[in-house]
C-alpha cells in the first residue's frame, strides 16, 4: 500500500474532520496530537511487559504492530490537518537524515572547494602547517606555513576557559568545509577579483557570522564537557547554523559536514588546550586536519 493511499483511507475514519477553524473546533488537531503522545506511552508499556516477561510474552509482536498502527493513524491525521501528505513528509525526513549521515545519493555528491577558479593568491593554500603557541603572557599565537597571522588572543573572560585557542575551530571549518571568512581575511586571501563575492562571502558580515557560530558552539560545548566522549551534537544546533549561513556559499555543506567539523575541532582544541600549544597539519583537498605533536 502506498503511503498516500493509506492516508486517504485513514481520513475516512476521522471522527474530528476538518471544516471548521481551530478556534471553532480545537479538538480537530488536539485529538491526534494527544493521541500520538498516548500511543507512544502504550508502545513503551508493551516493551516494559517484554522486559518483564521475556519470551513468554507471545502477544508482543501483535501488540507492537497494533500500537505502531495507531501511531501511524494519528501521524497521518496530523499531516492531513496541516495540508501535508505522508509521502512528502517521508521524503523530507530521508533527505534530512541523508544530509546529516551522508547516506544514499547524498553520500555521492561532488565535493568542490569554494574558491576553486579564483587566482591562486585568492585561494586558501591547499596544505598548511599551523602552529598554535602561547607567548610569554599566555596569549595564543597562530603561525601558518611559517608566517604569523592575527593578533595574540586572550580568553576575554574572567575564568581560564581556553577560548584563546579558538582559531582551531576556524581551521576545522576550512579543512572540513573549505570555508572560513575569518581566516581568509587574516591571510589576506579575500577574493577581490570578484567584487560581489568579496563583499558578500568574504566581507564583515560573513566574518561576524562565523565568529558568532564559533562562540555559540563553544557555549553549547562548555555545558557538555567540551564534547569529550560525545558522539555528535544536537540537531537543533546544526539547524541554527544552517539557518545562519543559508545565504552564503557554505550553505552547500550539509549538517553532517558541520557536525564533523565541530567534533574534529573540539577534539583537537582539547588536546592543544591541555598542552598549551600544538602543531596542526591541514589538507583542504583531503578534508583532513590532525595534530602532529
Amino acid at each position: 500500500m502506498e503511503l498516500n493511499e493509506y492516508q486517504r483511507l485513514a481520513e475516512n475514519t476521522d471522527q474530528q474532520p476538518e471544516g471548521m477553524s481551530f478556534e471553532d473546533n480545537p479538538r480537530s488537531i488536539l485529538v491526534p496530537l494527544l493521541g500520538l503522545a498516548g500511543e507512544v506511552g502504550e508502545l513503551l508499556g508493551e516493551h516494559k511487559k517484554l522486559l518483564r516477561d521475556g519470551d513468554s510474552y507471545k502477544l508482543f509482536p501483535d501488540r507492537v504492530k497494533e500500537e505502531l498502527g495507531d501511531l501511524l493513524w494519528y501521524l497521518s491525521n496530523v499531516a492531513s490537518k496541516h495540508g501535508l501528505t505522508l509521502e512528502e513528509v517521508a521524503a523530507h525526513n530521508l533527505s534530512k537524515t541523508q544530509r546529516r549521515w551522508h547516506t544514499g545519493v547524498d553520500s555521492r555528491r561532488p565535493y568542490r572547494l569554494l574558491d576553486d577558479g579564483f587566482p591562486e593568491s585568492e585561494r586558501f593554500p591547499r596544505q598548511m602547517e599551523v602552529s598554535i603557541e602561547s607567548d610569554e603572557s599566555g596569549r595564543s599565537v597562530m603561525v601558518i606555513n611559517g608566517r604569523k597571522y592575527g593578533d595574540p588572543l586572550r580568553d576575554n573572560r574572567y575564568e581560564d576557559d581556553g577560548y584563546r585557542f579558538h582559531d582551531i575551530f576556524h581551521l576545522a571549518y576550512v579543512s572540513n568545509l573549505g570555508w572560513s571568512p575569518t581566516l581568509r581575511a587574516l591571510m589576506r586571501r579575500k577574493r577581490k577579483s570578484n567584487a560581489r563575492v568579496d563583499e558578500v562571502e568574504d566581507g564583515g558580515r560573513a566574518i561576524v557570522i562565523e565568529e558568532g557560530i564559533s562562540a555559540m558552539v563553544f557555549s553549547y560545548a562548555e555545558g557538555r564537557g567540551f564534547l569529550e566522549g560525545a558522539e555528535g551534537v544536537n540537531y537543533e544546533l546544526l539547524r541554527t547554523i544552517k539557518d545562519m549561513t543559508s545565504h552564503l556559499e557554505v550553505s552547500c555543506r550539509t549538517e553532517g559536514d558541520w557536525e564533523r567539523a565541530i567534533m574534529k575541532g573540539f577534539s583537537l582544541w582539547r588536546r592543544v588546550k591541555d598542552k598549551g600549544k600544538g602543531t596542526l597539519q591541514v589538507d583542504l583537498e583531503e578534508q583532513t586536519i590532525k595534530l602532529l605533536d
